[in-house]
């Protein structure tokens, strides 16, 4: 199915499964969904999509947090819900964050896997973590970035880059999530960057304390982004469940697939009761 945004930006959905759905969210900014291995049970509807200017969406902005929300908006219309749960992964996890921040009403609940949290302090850490676990093929990964690239230098540039996602497996797991291919588009990424570092954690924090949303956190440990940055996050959220996975990384369903879906399936158990 593709969505038509307000502005004339088409993007690519894709709806599977029956049972109560679940709005996806990928990593990037300027990537696209990777969200196929991800088996939330035969009880739920997954969709899926990839933002604009990346994947197979169109190539176009404006790339803005304003605009991204209301793109969330623009799919879960599409797909004719009222109130859905939004599982975001990495950047994911912030744009869903601030979906579910700007329009509560319209979240059953919210899935935050692997974000980064609300401030910038942890990415000194993440910087020497990343080099720590890419090893010997660090200065392949720094080479690559300094050098004019084709399509090829691109794709083993983001592989490789992935690699240091993972404990173990990682060449194999970002050569999956490489297929399909797309180019990323690096000046969403820029523009969605920059907005966000200008966002005080503070002003962030206040808005999360009044969200009502009940809201799973699921931090891989082993993650080279350091968990504590999600700390504040996690304190100013009035209703929230934190799970940590032991000796995994950065994209829990590929790594530990039963693990995150017994904590995804725990909890959204514990909200169906509640509600009903």
């Amino acid at each position: 199915m593709r969505v038509l945004t307000d502005d004339g930006c088409e993007l690519w959905t894709s709806d599977t499964g029956r049972g109560e759905p679940i709005l996806c969210c990928h990593g990037g900014p300027g990537l696209w969904d990777m969200f196929s291995a991800l088996d939330p049970g035969s009880r739920f509807r997954l969709i899926r999509w990839d933002q604009r200017g990346g994947g197979r969406s169109a190539p176009r902005g404006p790339y803005t947090l304003a605009r991204m929300v209301a793109d969330v908006d623009a799919v879960r219309a599409r797909h004719g819900l009222d109130r859905v749960i939004v599982l975001g992964h990495s950047w994911g996890a912030h744009l869903g964050l601030l979906y579910a921040l700007a329009h509560p009403e319209r979240v059953s609940s919210l899935v935050y896997v692997s974000g980064v949290g609300l401030g910038r302090e942890w990415h000194a850490e993440f910087e020497r973590n990343f080099e720590a676990a890419l090893g010997d093929r660090y200065a392949r990964w720094a080479a690559l970035r300094a050098m004019d690239r084709d399509e090829a230098g691109e794709r083993e540039l983001a592989v490789l880059q992935w690699t240091a996602d993972f404990v173990a497996h990682g060449e194999r797991y970002a050569e999956e999530m490489a297929i399909p291919w797309f180019p990323v588009n690096y000046e969403a990424n820029a523009a969605l960057g920059e907005e966000m570092r200008a966002v005080r954690e503070e002003d962030l924090i206040e808005a999360c304390q009044a969200l009502a949303v009940p809201t799973l956190i699921v931090d891989g440990m082993a993650d080279t982004r350091p968990r504590w940055a999600v700390d504040s996050l996690a304190e100013a959220l009035p209703v929230v469940t934190r799970v940590r996975l032991s000796g995994v990384g950065h994209v829990p369903w590929l790594e530990a697939p039963d693990e995150f879906r017994a904590a995804l399936l725990d909890f959204l158990g514990v909200v169906s009761d509640k509600e009903g």
